[in-house]
């Protein structure tokens, strides 16, 4: 008998049987199911009516609920964009009820560069799956341009914006621009006329009055008048005293403003950024502020334990008062503004139950929230397979898309994602040197085991796999480990469960009240000299579908229906058709094919 069919016989057997369960629907949930064959459109348990962003707020504020969000700016550099994709992911893993990314009209904003604010929101909106607004600016520019701007971002799925007048370039006047944007009420009231309300608008207000203004009572009325063309909600400019907030809140209500306003606050982190900003704004420090910063400003963790000291001070005076939700200019640095969330209790601990076998949280892109089908493939990696297919003409709505679309097979490269890789970290965790062919086998094998390799290191990162292993990959364990040891490198399995409750820890997923089912299934490389083996092997189980492809493409098998989709993960839940949320497709299948060269 062959190695391949030693190895792989006995663990098609098992997979085949791990996981099943001797469990009966109960009669009342069967006849609230409604049984079609293939995919033909099933109802999703989990179907998302739009929520904009300001029926949240005014959720919050009707509920009397707290809640915080976060404000990034675009890095110089492609690393340091990397970097912030991290961050992004463990605040957003804090649960803020939005987050927001600033515009540099000197920094091609709207380009499709790594470090572009377009980008940046595009990987925080679908990459991260944040409920995302992005920041722009009108001062000199052109109608057109701005219809492109918002088309782009539209496009991509932002469904709120940040609407403001933004400063001429460097070492100019302002001038007013005839038919153009002199004020960030043009740019609301354009994105109103173009748009209705598909954008969740919110303006800046200025607890001190705007720099610019004649007087503070001017700048009121400039914000109202703000609101007035269409604006939903204001945040506030930083300031260092509960009391300026809430008398702004006040002088507002007082002239007829009575959308939600959210304080911005910017936790001190460091004396010269401190200075730095309140340069730019134009703002005053106060003076005991001042005095304690001049103590300590040659000692960096005293300045940061202070910043939090005086965040968290300022953030409570104002939730006494009343204030429900805060706005936090974090400079994209996550420590202090985390340790400020934890102290206020606003970091939101709890996980939330899979609502689909691939999503751990809501999809947060407007474009495609109902999304309830998608192919196993990419079940390991489903960010990537967000940002990746962004460009698709179309979703699953339901079922598995036209696969003949002409966009279906297009996966655009977001590089970017690769940078995040830490070079000296990978070589650690996979070698750094390679001897022959079993160094390859013992990586993979000690990624599924969870042991540390032959240099006693971890490994937690694979090309292959963006969120670490699935609960459900525990059942398997034991398969996969000897699989990977013998040159059957897998990448990608699930165990089969029949009738399992959807709340089941491991393998559950849905609301609570249903049963969810699996087809055994594995993804792996192999080396080409082992295919006659594999193929022979396979024509013992008749019932095993099967698709083998190469680099190249020019290598093609399958037993399987080329154009039909073959669900491999389904559920029963009272009152619904079945659910079908995962499937085997053969076209899609090349797709990822250009996706596993690229890992």
């Amino acid at each position: 008998m062959s190695q391949i069919d030693t190895a792989i016989s006995p663990v098609i057997e098992n997979f085949q049987s791990k996981f099943m369960l001797d469990t009966n629907i109960p009669l009342s949930l069967a006849r609230n199911v409604s049984f079609q064959n293939g995919l033909s459109n099933p109802v999703s348990p989990n179907s998302t009516v739009h929520e904009s962003l300001i029926d949240k707020i005014n959720k919050k504020i009707e509920n009397k609920e707290t809640w915080f969000s976060l404000e990034f700016f675009p890095p110089k550099t492609v690393n340091g964009a990397s970097n912030l994709i991290s961050k992004l992911e463990f605040l957003g893993s804090g649960k803020p009820l939005f987050c927001d990314i600033t515009w540099h009209p000197a920094g091609d904003p709207a380009s499709d560069k790594p470090t572009s604010s377009m980008k940046i929101a595009n990987v925080m909106l679908n990459y991260c799956l944040l409920e995302t607004m992005l920041h722009i600016t009108c001062y000199g520019q052109t109608r057109e341009s701005m219809k492109q701007y918002l088309d782009k971002a539209k496009s991509i799925g932002v469904r709120n914006l940040l609407a403001l007048r933004g400063d001429p370039a460097v070492g100019t006047e302002w001038q007013y621009q005839q038919n153009g944007f002199n004020y960030a009420t043009d740019l609301v009231k354009f994105i109103r006329e173009n748009y209705g309300d598909y954008f969740v608008i919110c303006v800046a207000g200025y607890p001190h009055g705007h720099p610019d203004s004649n007087s503070y009572e001017e700048d009121l009325m400039h914000l109202k008048e703000k609101v007035d063309a269409g604006a939903d909600f204001i945040i506030t400019q930083l300031f260092f005293k509960a009391e300026t907030f809430l008398k702004y809140v006040d002088d507002c209500r007082r002239i007829g403003i009575a959308c939600p306003i959210i304080p911005g606050i910017l936790p001190i982190q460091s004396y010269d950024s401190l200075r730095h900003i309140c340069k730019l704004s134009k703002l005053e420090v106060p003076q005991n502020i001042v005095n304690a910063m001049e103590k300590i400003k040659g000692n960096d963790e005293a300045i940061r334990i202070y910043g939090i000291e005086q965040a968290v001070k300022l953030c409570k005076d104002l939730m006494q008062a009343g204030v429900l939700g805060v706005h936090f200019y974090t400079l994209n640095r996550d420590v202090a503004v985390t340790e400020i969330l934890r102290i206020l209790e606003l970091w939101n601990k709890d996980t939330e139950p899979r609502r689909l076998p691939w999503k751990s949280k809501q999809l947060c892109s407007y474009s495609r929230p109902d999304e309830d089908v998608r192919p196993i493939f990419w079940s390991i990696r489903p960010k990537s397979y967000v940002c990746r297919t962004s460009d698709w003409d179309q979703f699953p709505n339901g079922r598995w898309g036209n696969s003949s679309a002409p966009s279906f097979g297009d996966l655009k490269d977001y590089h970017i994602f690769y940078s995040k890789i830490n070079t000296k970290d990978c070589l650690a965790q996979w070698g750094s040197e390679l001897n022959d062919e079993t160094d390859v086998w013992n990586v993979f094998a000690s990624f599924v085991s969870g042991r540390p390799n032959k240099n006693g290191v971890k490994i937690t990162s694979f090309p292959w796999c963006e969120e670490g292993l699935a609960s459900e990959t525990s059942l398997l364990t034991d398969e996969l480990e000897r699989l990977n040891t013998q040159g059957i490198l897998t990448i990608n399995s699930q165990p089969s469960v029949n009738g399992a409750p959807s709340s089941d820890p491991v393998v559950g997923w849905g609301s609570s009240d249903g049963y969810v089912y699996q087809k055994a299934y594995l993804e792996f490389f192999i080396s080409k000299s082992f295919l006659p083996f594999l193929v022979q092997s396979l024509e013992k189980y008749p019932r095993v579908i099967y698709h083998i492809i190469n680099r190249s493409g020019d290598i093609n098998l399958t037993n399987c229906t080329l154009l039909n989709p073959n669900a491999v993960t389904w559920g029963v839940f009272p009152g619904k058709e079945i659910v079908q949320p995962t499937v085997v497709d053969p076209v899609s299948f090349m797709s990822w094919k250009v996706t596993l060269k690229e890992a």
